[in-house]
């Protein structure tokens, strides 16, 4: 076996435990996710990306692993923005607590598999046509500008999108939740559950998303290897994240600004290309990738926390503090 097999095979042992004891133990119908639980389930799912990444640099080499590290970093700070959609979506559609985390599972299921589908085109098409990462670096620009200066009266709203007037239109829905059923049978015909249509907005949604983080990660490695693991690990722990960040959505106000930053800076990365090449080596590039990253991240969720605090101040402390 070559070296990426091995680091494959041992990514598919992985994540195939993983989803069966999450399957098996934590997914039961019916069932609740404490803020405890959600803390140690993304400790888990963190600890595994970092313990990949470690393997990575053993069988790898220093410069594969920092870039998927670097993807993963990304990746993990998009789904952030994912979960703030998905929110809108339960409270949309008044999930009752109890069905939340089977209906989040299925529909990131069903997410793996299309961003698998996805990568799978995108890096084939990449490597035929090498000038389709010039415009994966113009489209990431006008995202990134798009995301910095969207306001919050853009708003996603669940019953006004395109996927929800599709499904009305060809389909039988209904608004109950056939008690965590996905179809039920009134008067005799089958309808689909609010829960199915849930499903299907939450893989949607993650489609849409992926247009932004599979070029990214495009613009940190071409690596297949670094794109399907880095995408993967981070769409796994989406589902203890939500769980752990949904009662601090507000909280987070800038960090759309934070992830802006890095959705233009890998746009402008994979434009220059060829002039960074000349003055900077490869190791170097996935650093600053790195610690762009990090500090855009980092430094986007301090601010909004610090941000928050000065609103909530009183007015007299609050003139002392400026």
């Amino acid at each position: 076996m070559t070296t990426d097999q091995i680091v494959y095979a041992v990514f598919g042992v992985v994540v195939l435990t993983a989803l069966i004891l999450d399957l098996g133990f934590l997914s039961k119908k019916n069932t609740t996710i404490t803020i405890r639980q959600a803390l140690q389930q993304t400790f888990i799912w963190v600890l595994l990306a970092l313990g990949f990444f470690v393997f990575m640099w053993l069988e790898e080499g220093q410069k594969l692993a920092f870039e998927y590290l670097s993807g993963y970093l990304m990746e993990w700070s998009l789904s952030i923005d994912n979960i703030f959609v998905f929110i809108l979506i339960f409270d949309a559609f008044k999930v009752k607590e109890q069905h939340i985390s089977r209906v989040l599972l299925i529909g990131i299921l069903i997410a793996i598999v299309f961003r698998v589908i996805f990568i799978t085109v995108g890096v084939a098409l990449v490597a035929k046509f090498a000038w389709i990462l010039y415009l994966f670096g113009v489209f990431l620009l006008y995202t990134g500008y798009k995301m910095f200066t969207a306001s919050e009266d853009e708003a996603f709203d669940p019953h006004n999108s395109k996927i929800y007037h599709f499904l009305k239109k060809f389909l039988p829905i209904t608004n109950e939740d056939g008690h965590g059923k996905f179809m039920m049978r009134i008067g005799g015909k089958p309808m689909y559950t609010s829960l199915f249509v849930v499903v299907v907005l939450l893989a949607a949604i993650d489609l849409v998303f992926a247009l932004d983080s599979i070029p990214a990660v495009m613009g940190i490695s071409m690596s297949s290897l670094v794109i399907y693991t880095s995408n993967i690990f981070a769409i796994l722990g989406l589902r203890s994240l939500f769980f752990l960040l949904r009662g601090a959505v507000n909280e987070f106000e800038h960090l759309q600004q934070g992830i802006a930053i890095v959705l233009i800076f890998i746009g402008v990365k994979m434009l220059g290309e060829h002039y960074i090449n000349m003055v900077m080596d490869k190791n170097t590039q996935v650093l600053l990738s790195l610690l762009v990253i990090v500090f855009s991240i980092t430094g986007s969720i301090l601010y909004s926390i610090f941000s928050n605090r000065q609103k909530n101040l009183p007015k007299d402390i609050k003139d002392n503090t400026l």
